[in-house]
């Protein structure tokens, strides 16, 4: 695990001890600090509890401390999850002085404690999973060592510290940014900005702002890699410190052809694939190594997942698109696509996907938001309101021709049938395997 000398002897209050929140603790009391914890979830509870970290002692208390009416801490660091906009602990906490961060802020002040490296910080609405796992795989090819973390993989302070030389790769949400203050990426990226989680912010530009802030945390002498429309927009370099290098995404050139790139299909991946490759190029990483770590990237579960081939047809999971705009670039990257669709409806309507109903053969809509992306799509494609994932795939197999593909990219989100993207993916592929 990942600690720091800045840490000791301070007090630190902990909310929600999930992966992330529990890796805090172990890090904090191994750095020293005393710890206050808490999470509602009485099993969590108990596990960061004495028997769950060795030798803790006094240095843990848990405690639900944000009942306190008062507050002497020296941070307060929580899960990403939790709403800063309308929970009453934000508002205690500014009316104490007391910053509210989290892990990625601590990695940040852990960083003088760690042999030399470097930081790739990636965010944008959509694609941020597939570029840092795509930049790691680069990284990887090239034998450089390299971790990931952040809003993927293993809690960053979970991990043990890389040898001199490494980069660490982390994907960041917005809600990730917001709670972090001193983050100076060597290479920091902004993929897009498309309508998400506008619940905790102030309309869109509110929400294009927080993912700015990755680079009004960065150095001069370091790099932002650019969505060009996110700057023409919203002005997201705004506050990046003047004379910073900018290399924005649409000016990349591809080292060789994208129809090599099994796991990088469509336009989306284009566009991550140009991310990865202004980041590598960065970092020192040579045009042959890049190529050749494009054409392995195997991909990520539940993004573009191929998960079978069956008669001719390619089965195609896309769970993690979770709103229209995600769904989108898979609906381009195939010319006869019959569609799966539906869930718990994020966004107002399917504009995005519309200038692609033309790969449609035919949709099958599910969930609570199927018959309302019934009405959009009929008259414009055919459409079955079939309601599960299970009857969806069954018909599906039953209509789908060789060289077809049945693509599970639902445009919204999972919980009203599963408990979240993962659980969906995982459940059409189990249909799928039923089939053969």
């Amino acid at each position: 695990m990942m600690t720091s000398r800045a840490w000791a002897g301070k007090t630190y209050a902990v909310l929600g001890l999930a992966r992330s929140g529990a890796a805090t603790v172990r890090a904090l009391l191994a750095g020293g600090a005393f710890v206050v914890a808490w999470d509602d979830d009485d099993a969590r509870r108990s596990a960061i509890g004495d028997h769950g970290i060795p030798g803790a002692g006094s240095s843990l208390i848990v405690t639900d401390f944000t009942q306190w009416t008062e507050m002497t801490l020296d941070a307060i660091v929580v899960s990403p999850g939790v709403p800063l906009n309308t929970h009453p602990l934000a508002a205690k906490a500014r009316a104490a002085g007391v910053p509210v961060i989290g892990d990625i802020e601590l990695f940040a002040q852990a960083r003088g404690d760690l042999p030399p490296h470097k930081v790739v910080g990636i965010t944008g609405t959509n694609g941020k999973s597939t570029t840092t796992a795509l930049i790691h795989h680069i990284l990887d090819t090239a034998g450089v060592p390299a971790q990931m973390g952040g809003n993927i993989g293993l809690p960053i302070l979970a991990q043990p510290s890389l040898p001199a030389g490494g980069v660490y790769v982390l994907e960041l949400s917005s809600y990730q940014i917001d709670l972090t203050r001193t983050l100076d990426c060597e290479v920091a990226v902004l993929l897009n900005v498309t309508p998400d989680h506008l619940e905790r912010y102030n309309g869109l530009g509110g929400y294009a702002a927080s993912k700015a802030r990755l680079f009004a945390m960065q150095s001069r002498a370091h790099l932002a890699v650019v969505d060009y429309e996110a700057e023409a927009e919203f002005g997201v370099l705004d506050d990046a410190p003047e004379g910073m290098s900018v290399r924005f995404i649409d000016g990349v050139p591809l080292p060789g052809e994208q129809a090599r790139w099994p796991s990088l299909q469509g336009p989306h991946n284009a566009q991550n694939a140009k991310a990865a490759v202004a980041v590598a190029e960065a970092l020192g990483i040579d045009t042959a190594t890049i190529e050749r770590a494009l054409e392995t990237f195997i991909g990520l579960p539940h993004r573009m997942e191929r998960v079978a081939t069956l008669n001719g047809v390619a089965w195609v999971n896309d769970s993690k698109a979770t709103n229209p705009e995600s769904a989108a670039p898979a609906l381009a990257a195939f010319p006869r696509i019959h569609w799966i669709l539906g869930g718990k409806v994020k966004g107002g309507d399917l504009d995005a996907c519309l200038p692609h109903l033309g790969n449609v053969v035919r949709a099958y809509t599910i969930g609570e938001g199927g018959p309302r992306f019934a009405a959009v799509l009929r008259g414009q494609v055919p459409v079955a309101e079939v309601e599960t994932l299970e009857r969806a795939v069954k018909l599906a197999a039953q209509e789908a021709e060789r060289g077809d593909v049945v693509l599970l990219s639902p445009a919204a989100a999972s919980f009203d049938q599963f408990r979240d993207f993962e659980a969906r993916g995982l459940a059409f592929r189990a249909a799928v395997e039923e089939l053969a």
